[in-house]
C-alpha cells in the first residue's frame, strides 16, 4: 500500500479552503496535513506540518502567494507548490515558477483533475491548466536563440516535451503517444538529465529558451 500524500492548503477564502480540504482528505491516498487561510498563518506551521504538496492561492492578505512559494520553498526545499489561483495573466505565471512553483492551476479546475494534478506534481510533474501552458509557450516564442545541439534529445523525447509543453499530463502524453505512463515518466527523466532540469516547467522554459520547441 502505498503512503498518502500529504497536502497543505494555503487560501484565504474559508468555504474554498474548507472543500479543499473534505475534497483531498476524502480522496483515499491523500491526507490533508494543513489548513492556512495566509501566509503569515503556514509560515509558523508549515515545517511541523511538512507537506508533500503545496495548494497555494496568489492574491492572499498580507504576503502574496507569489513571494509565499519562496518561503515554502526556503522552509521545505523538497515540498512541490502548485499554484491554485483566479489569475491568468502573464506576469503572475511568470514569477510564480520563476518564485519555484512547478504547477499552475485555475480555480475553475474540475475536482478530479485537481487531485490527478496533485499526484502528479507529487511524482515529479507540473501540472498546469491548458490556457496556462499555452500563455506560458507564447512568453517565450519571441526570444527563442538558435537551436543547441548539446542536448540531443531523440525524437521520442522531443514528442513528450512537445506534449508537455502543450499542457498534458502524464496520463494524456501516454495515450496520445499510446505509451504506457512507466514509458513516458522514464522519458521524462532522461529529458531532466539532458536539460539539467528538475520540473517540467523548467524544462518547457529551457527548451523554448534554446529553440529545441516552438
Amino acid at each position: 500500500m502505498r503512503p498518502e500524500i500529504r497536502v497543505a492548503i494555503i487560501e484565504d477564502q474559508a468555504p474554498l479552503r474548507e472543500g479543499l480540504t473534505q475534497l483531498i482528505g476524502g480522496t483515499p491516498g491523500f491526507r490533508t496535513v494543513g489548513s492556512y487561510g495566509s501566509m503569515e498563518e503556514a509560515i509558523l506551521a508549515i515545517a511541523s506540518a511538512s507537506p508533500e504538496v503545496v495548494l497555494l492561492d496568489i492574491g492572499l492578505p498580507g504576503m502574496s502567494g507569489i513571494e509565499g512559494t519562496r518561503r515554502v520553498k526556503e522552509i521545505l526545499p523538497e515540498a512541490q507548490v502548485m499554484m491554485l489561483t483566479v489569475y491568468a495573466d502573464n506576469d503572475r505565471i511568470f514569477d510564480a515558477v520563476c518564485a519555484g512553483a512547478v504547477g499552475y492551476l485555475l480555480k475553475d479546475t474540475h475536482p478530479a483533475r485537481l487531485i490527478e494534478a496533485i499526484r502528479e506534481a507529487h511524482l515529479g510533474g507540473a501540472p498546469m491548466s491548458p490556457d496556462i501552458a499555452r500563455k506560458l509557450v507564447t512568453m517565450f516564442q519571441k526570444t527563442i536563440p538558435p537551436r543547441q545541439a548539446e542536448h540531443r534529445l531523440s525524437p521520442r523525447e522531443m514528442d513528450v516535451l512537445r506534449l508537455l509543453s502543450e499542457g498534458h499530463s502524464y496520463k494524456t502524453t501516454a495515450a496520445a503517444l499510446r505509451l504506457s505512463q512507466d514509458t513516458i515518466r522514464f522519458h521524462i527523466k532522461k529529458i531532466y538529465e539532458k536539460l539539467h532540469v528538475h520540473s517540467k516547467s523548467e524544462a518547457v522554459i529551457k527548451a523554448l529558451r534554446n529553440g529545441l520547441i516552438r
